[in-house]
């Protein structure tokens, strides 16, 4: 089992064109661990923006009552993709995974893929 430092640098370094990773807690929309980023991306303030885009996908789910479980959420923009993974584990729950990455240098099916495979290791 990964430890989220471990899982983050993970990420950072096997996924191709990533920028930022988080693991954020949706309830309060605080990150509990970032890597990357920069200047034109603060991981804090993606980390509560993309809360709300996490709880409104709830909420309509469960107006349409849609007894199914978000795999991830992707945001497609003209020069990165934004991923939003919530975590499956037992200890996770409440939590998800946010992963930018540069368009132009990323395979978002690899990247969809490693992600999987990584959040399935990681214990919080």
């Amino acid at each position: 089992m990964a430890t989220i430092d471990t899982a983050l640098k993970e990420i950072m370094s096997s996924i191709e064109g990533s920028i930022g990773i988080a693991v954020v807690d949706y309830n309060s929309g605080m990150a509990l661990g970032t890597l990357g980023g920069g200047p034109d991306l603060d991981l804090n303030v993606a980390a509560a923006g993309n809360t709300d885009v996490v709880r409104a996908k709830l909420r309509a789910m469960e107006l349409l009552n849609l007894n199914e479980a978000i795999e991830d959420i992707l945001i497609t923009l003209s020069g990165q993709y934004h991923l939003i993974r919530p975590l499956t584990s037992r200890t996770g729950k409440g939590l998800f995974l946010y992963l930018a990455l540069d368009r132009n240098r990323a395979n978002l099916a690899m990247a969809r893929h490693q992600l999987k495979k990584i959040e399935a290791d990681l214990e919080v």
